[in-house]
């Protein structure tokens, strides 16, 4: 196998956690939605905590392009 298959192929596994960003940053925004619909008087209390997890779960998305262009790049 050649070295430049191999880094392909290790990319390709460091994006796979991108899927898992996907469905995680659509459970937080669904669930925020979901709680200001049922309370709505908690929305400035909710929606910190929902922006907060948002930024959290993107910043896993971010290293896992890093690392994948570190393989492919470096």
């Amino acid at each position: 196998m050649d070295v430049s298959a191999a880094k392909e192929i290790g990319a390709g596994i460091a994006v796979i956690a991108l899927a898992g960003v996907g469905v995680g940053i659509g459970n937080i925004f669904s669930t925020l939605v979901s709680s200001i619909a049922r309370n709505p008087a908690s929305r400035s209390h909710v929606f910190g905590i929902g922006m907060l997890g948002f930024a959290l779960t993107e910043a896993v998305a971010l290293y896992a392009l890093l690392i994948a262009f570190l393989i492919l790049f470096v």
